[in-house]
């Protein structure tokens, strides 16, 4: 099983016990404000969500990880890698992906965590790309594109929502000034 380490964060598979402080990240709607309609999610669904987060690692050989603040072991959220199916166009691609609770804004932790996941992906699972989808408007995740590194390739329309999306890319050329991306484990 693979755990990442960064100087904060555990990236780690996901446990039974994950299931409620990930809904509660989902129940709020300021943190939903930019996935897919921005509709909040309860307990079940985050449930099915983490099942196939977890079922994407058996059939790909990755997927989302739990983020886990190592001085507390509270669970932040999530980052990872996953296939976009949601936007054909851009297949094939690999997302690279965050969503953290408000608690944990502002403070670099979905830097540090996805900067973990993007070198995971190239290092670990040899990928050549790796994009990354917002919705237009959403600032705050361009930033952290920006951060690691990765261009804008295109802006289109999510089919399946209709609202606009920018995607961004980054080759498996990792930059020298790339944020620390910590290191991996595997276990068990």
């Amino acid at each position: 099983m693979v755990t990442l380490e960064t100087p904060r964060l555990i990236l780690r598979r996901w446990r039974e016990e994950d299931v409620a402080p990930m809904a509660a990240v989902h129940s709020d709607p300021e943190v939903m404000r930019w996935i897919r309609d921005g509709s909040v999610l309860d307990e079940r669904q985050t449930r099915g969500r983490l099942q196939a987060w977890e079922s994407e690692w058996e059939s790909q050989g990755f997927g989302l990880f739990a983020v886990e603040i190592r001085s507390t072991g509270e669970l932040a959220g999530f980052t990872g890698l996953s296939v976009p199916n949601y936007l054909p166009e851009v297949l094939p691609a690999v997302e690279v992906g965050w969503r953290l609770g408000r608690s944990h804004w502002g403070q670099g932790l979905a830097t540090e965590a996805a900067a973990a996941a993007v070198r995971f992906g190239f290092v670990e699972r040899g990928l050549e790309r790796i994009v990354s989808i917002t919705q237009v408007g959403n600032d705050a995740s361009e930033r952290i594109m920006s951060k690691l590194g990765m261009h804008l390739f295109r802006e289109t329309v999510n089919p399946t929502g209709g609202r606009r999306v920018r995607v961004f890319e980054l080759s498996s050329r990792i930059e020298p000034d790339a944020p620390p991306a910590g290191r991996a484990r595997t276990s068990g």
